[in-house]
């Protein structure tokens, strides 16, 4: 296996383990890190889907006795069911969406300028939601509605448009709909389970002729550094948010976009359609 390629692979494994979680943009940042790289073409777009499965265990690993617990008590504990029956919720939206208009989008959203105004309208957004006054009816995932999922799954679908953020989506529309910080950050990690874990099988399937035995080590390096960089980030933010904002996302977002869209305007950077 070429080193390089293994360089590029744990990048790219650190890139999605860092970004996933938080409101910033994983897709957004593959795109782009995957276009520096040179590792945009459609072995790297099939590379993208195979490490997201790191950050999901990362999740699963965190929250394996909440997990765990929710699968084993849905028959006799209402809270348990209504947990289990609220992420199904909120995972339909983004679902049928990305069925109905996800060929259009990739097709015509995945490049960089879209991506990079997407990143600042996205941080002016967080930025807003900041600032109104807050009001806090739900503190746990535990006390969520039916409705609250419902609300919580329209927000993450969103995420659609590259650069906006499945995690920031569903956690600012959270905190808009009442949701505590930490109740809308956690829900946007459980939510993040079968969102990603069946987004990933669904295009390994449709990009199966892809699959190849010699890129396993390519794809254990990915792995391993999304799983691991996820699970620092996971640990780290549920421990920020105890006593910080989004604000400080939502900054980097806006100084990010615009580097981008600077250095595509001037054309240092031969950004192309992903």
């Amino acid at each position: 296996m070429d080193l390089l390629i293994l360089l590029k692979a744990l990048i790219l494994g650190v890139v999605e383990g860092l970004t996933e979680f938080l409101p910033i943009s994983s897709t957004g940042h593959l795109i782009l890190a995957g276009q520096l790289l040179d590792f945009n073409d459609e072995r790297g777009k099939l590379f993208e889907i195979v490490i997201q499965s790191g950050a999901i265990f990362a999740v699963v690993l965190e929250y394996r006795q909440r997990l765990v617990g929710a699968f084993m008590h849905a028959r006799s504990d209402a809270q348990a069911l209504r947990f289990l029956v609220n992420v199904a919720i909120a995972f339909v939206p983004l679902a049928v969406l990305g069925l109905v208009f996800g060929k259009q989008i990739k097709a015509h959203l995945f490049n960089a300028p879209v991506v990079a105004s997407t990143f600042i309208l996205g941080g002016l957004v967080i930025l807003w939601a900041e600032s109104r006054q807050k009001f806090t009816r739900v503190e746990t995932v535990d006390q969520m509605t039916y409705l609250d999922a419902l609300k919580l799954g329209i927000a993450q679908a969103f995420a659609l448009i590259p650069g906006t953020s499945r995690s920031g989506s569903t956690i600012i529309g959270g905190m808009l709909f009442g949701l505590s910080r930490r109740a809308a950050t956690e829900f946007s990690f459980f939510l993040a389970i079968p969102t990603l874990f069946l987004a990933s099988l669904y295009q390994l399937y449709k990009e199966r002729a892809l699959l190849a035995a010699d890129d396993i080590g390519m794809w254990a390096v990915g792995f391993l550094a999304a799983f691991a960089s996820a699970y620092l980030c996971v640990r780290w933010l549920l421990r920020y948010i105890m006593t910080h904002d989004f604000r400080l996302f939502a900054w980097y977002r806006i100084a990010f976009g615009l580097l981008i869209l600077l250095t595509w305007q001037m054309g240092w950077v031969a950004w192309v359609d992903h």
